[in-house]
C-alpha cells in the first residue's frame, strides 16, 4: 500500500547558544530600531561589552542564568548602578531582537527580560555653577587671540544652549537659522576639522583653572544651563525642550532643585492676612 507523500516543511529551530554572527545580527536589529544617535552609541558600546564577555566564557546558553552571571560580573567591577542597569537594558533588548529574528526561543528571551536591575541608592548629582561663576567661566579665555575667541564661543554654547560635547563639535553654520526673530540651533550637530570631544574637555578645564573652580566637566555646564534657565523663570517643559530630553524626570535631575526656606513657594499664595 502506497503511503501518501507529504510535502516536507522546512522547520526553523531556535537556539539557546548564539554564536558571534547571530549576536551581530541581533545587535544590528537593535541599533536599527533606535532613532537617536546617542542611544545608538550607548547601546552599541553596551552590547559590544556583553558580547566580549559572553564569547570569552565557555560556550554558554543565552538565558536568564547567564544574564544574572553577567550582572554579578558588572557589580564586581564596582560600576555605578545606572551604568549596570544600562548594560542590562541593552542585553534585554538584544535578547528581544534575537527572539524576534528567530535566533532565540521566546521563553528564553522572556526569562532574560525578567532579570531585574540594580537598586539605586540616592540620587547621582553633578556640579552646578552660580551665574557669576558661569559668566566668569566663558569670559576667561583671552578674546584678543583667535584661540580665545573660539574658546569663548564654545563655552557660551555649552553654558547658554546646554549642548552636549559631540553636538558642539559637530555644529556648522548651516545649523544656525532664524526662528521667531531669534537665532536658533535647528539641528544639534565644527568649526573646522580639528575640533574633537577631547579638545572640549581641555578648553573647559583650562577655563576652570583660570577662575579657580575645580572638578567641572563639560556636562556640568549643561546642568548649569538647565538650572539657570529654570531659576530665571523658565518653565520646566521649555527647559526639557532646550536640552532635548525625552523624559521630564531627566530634566528634573539636571535642575538639582532643593527646597528654599527663605522665599518659599508658599510664602505668598494670596491667602495671607493683611498687615
Amino acid at each position: 500500500m502506497n503511503k501518501k507523500s507529504r510535502p516536507k516543511t522546512k522547520r526553523t529551530t531556535t537556539r539557546s547558544v548564539l554564536r558571534l554572527p547571530d549576536l551581530e545580527h541581533a545587535k544590528t536589529a537593535v541599533l536599527n530600531s533606535l532613532t537617536s544617535p546617542d542611544a545608538q552609541r550607548g547601546y552599541r558600546h553596551a552590547i559590544d561589552e556583553f558580547v566580549d564577555w559572553y564569547c570569552s566564557e565557555p560556550r554558554l546558553a543565552l538565558n536568564r542564568t547567564v544574564v544574572l552571571r553577567y550582572r554579578s560580573h558588572l557589580e564586581s567591577r564596582q560600576l555605578a548602578p545606572g551604568t549596570i542597569n544600562l548594560r542590562l537594558g541593552a542585553v534585554r533588548r538584544l535578547a528581544y531582537e534575537a527572539a524576534d529574528c528567530g535566533l532565540l526561543s521566546a521563553d528564553l528571551a522572556a526569562g532574560i527580560r525578567r532579570v531585574k536591575g540594580v537598586k539605586k541608592l540616592g540620587v547621582r548629582l553633578g556640579n552646578w555653577l552660580t551665574a557669576e561663576q558661569a559668566q566668569s567661566r566663558w569670559l576667561a579665555p583671552d578674546c584678543q587671540r583667535l584661540k580665545g575667541k573660539r574658546d569663548r564661543a564654545l563655552l557660551a554654547l555649552l553654558l547658554a544652549c546646554g549642548l552636549r560635547r559631540h553636538e558642539a563639535v559637530t555644529l556648522t553654520l548651516d545649523h544656525l537659522q532664524q526662528r521667531e526673530e531669534h537665532w536658533a540651533i535647528v539641528v544639534g550637530r565644527t568649526w573646522g576639522d580639528g575640533m574633537t570631544e577631547k579638545s572640549v574637555w581641555h578648553i573647559v578645564k583650562e577655563a576652570a583653572k583660570i577662575i579657580g573652580v575645580a572638578k567641572v566637566s563639560p556636562h556640568d555646564l549643561r546642568r548649569t544651563c538647565a538650572r539657570l534657565c529654570h531659576a530665571s523663570g523658565g518653565e520646566l517643559e521649555q527647559v526639557q525642550f532646550l536640552l532635548g530630553h525625552i523624559s521630564v524626570q531627566t530634566t528634573e535631575r539636571y535642575l538639582g532643585c532643593k527646597q528654599r526656606i527663605r522665599s518659599a513657594v508658599n510664602d505668598r499664595i494670596g491667602i495671607e492676612p493683611n498687615p
